[in-house]
């Protein structure tokens, strides 16, 4: 019985031990990434704008073919929903929806992942002047993980998963972009 009690003692600080540790880790997380693209601010706005766009940059939209996208509202305007679904685990299904835009300035995005996990997320893209025909383009996200899942933040690295990701579809927003210019 000893042996017993000793054993249930060692796994209960076994337990505890995560459970504490998660008291004391940050429950929030945030990704950005940016880009220069030599075009006005104006023309990469407009282009931003429309929801729609993501699907010739995000590298998301690119990874499943097959995936089936459904579109509610009017793009480029508050309220227009982009939904998708996938067989694939890697894009699975959810939506994201334009909350709020500042004209000319940043577009503001809820995520709602719904397969292979729930979550909801804010997004955004910032656009910002760097000179008359050069745009900086900050795209990212911010997230927060409820105690105890927060303990699983100190493991996921979000600005590689998600910032090459993020710089993926930033790179190729401005190859679109500067080769429509040409």
């Amino acid at each position: 019985m000893k042996t017993l009690k000793k054993i249930l003692i060692v796994i209960g600080i076994i337990i505890a031990i995560p459970l504490v540790a998660a008291l004391f880790i940050k429950q929030d997380y945030a990704v950005e990434e940016e880009i220069v693209i030599n075009v006005t601010k104006s023309e990469v706005f407009a282009y931003i704008k429309q929801l729609k766009n993501q699907d010739h940059f995000s590298k998301w939209a690119s990874m499943d073919p097959n995936m089936k996208k459904t579109y509610t509202g009017t793009d480029g305007q508050v309220g227009f929903i982009s939904a998708w679904e996938s067989e694939d685990e890697n894009v699975g299904a959810g939506e994201q929806e334009i909350k709020k835009i500042t004209e000319g300035e940043r577009i503001d995005f809820e995520l709602r992942f719904l397969k292979p996990f729930q979550s909801t997320e804010a997004a955004y893209m910032i656009t910002e002047n760097v000179a008359q025909n050069q745009t900086k383009v900050k795209w990212g996200f911010t997230g927060r993980s409820e105690y105890p899942s927060n303990l699983f933040l100190l493991f996921m690295d979000f600005e590689k998963m998600v910032g090459d990701d993020f710089q993926t579809g930033l790179q190729n927003l401005k190859n679109i972009l500067e080769n429509n210019k040409q």
